[in-house]
């Protein structure tokens, strides 16, 4: 029907999906046109038995979408692409995660700073040009040139009719400079996920709370490949006795362990309270 939102879902298969992977791809099928996509770009954590499984566990759901699927591991020429775009307003960087723990803690005391995309990035090798870049670099977004850039003052996005908006140092002092290309991948999630949804005409991302936080760099991303910015629907998470958020590794609640003991589709829907 024309006029319904575009969606989609789109898992790694790094391990089974559980009760929560079933409440994400429910919540977005019930939105609008449903789209599947796999997110394989670590391709030292996935597994094509994972990935047979995601289809079977979703399609037990009664779920349905455009064939063929999206792969991210088939896509390198499109991140690269995004990536050259973005090559101006880009750095490579050597550190790694003890460089930046230890550049942080020097002189100050407390909690370091950290955003989506872990400890806030100092910027250490900003100096650094990009046709110096190693093969142990990633690359990295300059995000006050990107601000300067584009000459924005602020970014947002829409979720569920309300908006979000993030001034420019509010990004700086919060997220920082974020990894596009990490080492051994040639593109980051951050990159990866944008491109794609452009590509898949995504008008509805549908995605966990857990992911709000890195929606301000998507849309910055957004912006600066001028791809168009969807409306977003970051729903709640499905966590367990002890509140803790369901992680892959709880196999005692993956979508194959129920449909083994026994459990319907429906008996699916009400566990996650649809």
């Amino acid at each position: 029907m024309a006029g319904r939102p575009v969606t989609r879902f789109a898992p790694s298969p790094t391990g089974l999906l559980h009760l929560g992977h079933a409440f994400s791809a429910l919540t977005a099928a019930a939105q609008g046109d449903f789209h599947l996509r796999i997110e394989d770009i670590d391709r030292d954590r996935c597994r094509p038995e994972y990935e047979a499984a995601i289809f079977k566990d979703l399609a037990w759901l009664g779920l349905d979408w455009p064939r063929p699927v999206m792969r991210q591991s088939d896509r390198m020429p499109a991140y690269q692409d995004a990536l050259a775009r973005l090559a101006p307003l880009t750095y490579p960087c050597r550190c790694r995660r003890g460089d930046i723990r230890a550049a942080l803690s020097a002189p100050q005391e407390g909690a370091l700073p950290a955003g989506p995309d872990g400890l806030i990035y100092p910027g250490t090798c900003r100096h650094r040009d990009l046709r110096d870049a190693g093969p142990d670099d990633v690359i990295r977004l300059d995000a006050g040139r990107a601000f300067d850039a584009l000459g924005l003052d602020s970014i947002g996005f829409t979720d569920q009719g309300r908006s979000h908006i993030l001034t420019r140092q509010q990004f700086l002092a919060g997220i920082g400079d974020v990894v596009l290309s990490r080492r051994g991948m040639g593109t980051s999630y951050h990159l990866a996920v944008v491109v794609d949804d452009a590509a898949q005409g995504i008008t509805l991302v549908t995605r966990g709370m857990d992911l709000f936080a890195s929606t301000h760099i998507h849309v910055l991303l957004q912006h600066l490949l001028d791809l168009p910015t969807p409306a977003y629907l970051h729903h709640r998470l499905i966590r367990d006795t002890a509140g803790r958020r369901l992680a892959k590794r709880d196999d005692a609640r993956a979508i194959r362990q129920y449909r083994s003991d026994g459990a319907s589709p429906d008996d699916i829907r009400r566990m996650v309270g649809l």
